[in-house]
């Protein structure tokens, strides 16, 4: 039986991923902000399997309550197995170029208080010496395009963090996973122009997050060609790259 922390665990996709360990019995310390979805959400992994589930209400833009949060999880499990972090905003580009003050608040959202957060965390798996720590990300992290430069230079300092924080927990027997979507059916990204082929549910993408845990990897692009279509991306020339409307 694995014991499973989930951050931002109302969204999409956590919830589909949740419901894969359900399955498999897992027992959850669930966080967000939405305290009556999450309950939803409980009682729905319960029915599917799991052990147990508990919800803790958490706004992880207040970093004073991270320590109360991350208190009681250790009174409930004295042992975590995957810690899966999934919390993170979708923000409108135009709103963050005319105020200043949107675009600091969607980059602590999406970087600044996740960093807070994954640090006691990493420390706490560091501790036990065991464990794997999943955090999503973003393929939009991995190059500033025009469209959505603000959320994607949030996830590319997460990542980056990520990048350092796998080769110190690599030490003492703790795996991070940096988990990178393409575009996801989910709730917030609803009413979107997307490119329909290029759009994947939540299920599938839950099944590579679980899968990808459990093999160990580093980086997981999800679906798997998004890492061909990033790659592409990043070397484009930037003399073409600045004339791209992307």
């Amino acid at each position: 039986m694995k014991n499973i922390v989930i951050v931002g665990a109302t969204s999409a996709i956590a919830i589909a991923c949740a419901r894969e360990w359900a399955a498999k019995g897992a027992r959850f310390f669930l966080v967000a902000r939405n305290q009556e979805r999450m309950e939803q959400v409980a009682a729905d992994l319960t029915a599917r399997g799991a052990a147990s589930a508990i919800a803790y209400r958490l706004d992880i833009d207040k970093l004073d309550d991270h320590a109360a949060m991350l208190a009681d999880c250790a009174a409930h499990m004295d042992s975590i197995d995957i810690v899966l972090v999934a919390s993170g905003t979708l923000p409108d580009q135009a709103a963050c170029q005319s105020d200043p003050a949107v675009a600091v608040r969607e980059f602590h959202t999406n970087a600044l208080s996740l960093i807070a957060l994954l640090t006691p965390i990493a420390n706490r798996l560091e501790a036990q010496r065991h464990g794997t720590l999943a955090v999503i990300s973003s393929v939009a992290g991995d190059r500033g395009r025009p469209s959505n430069y603000l959320y994607g230079s949030a996830k590319a300092a997460l990542q980056a963090f990520l990048e350092g924080l796998r080769a110190r927990l690599f030490k003492v027997g703790v795996h991070v996973v940096d988990i990178k979507p393409g575009f996801v059916a989910t709730p917030m990204t609803e009413g979107l122009p997307l490119p329909g082929p290029l759009v994947a549910t939540p299920e599938k993408v839950a099944k590579d997050i679980v899968r990808g845990i459990d093999r160990k990897k580093d980086v997981l692009y999800t679906p798997w060609f998004w890492w061909a279509i990033m790659l592409i991306i990043r070397n484009v020339p930037r003399f073409v790259f600045k004339r791209a409307s992307l």
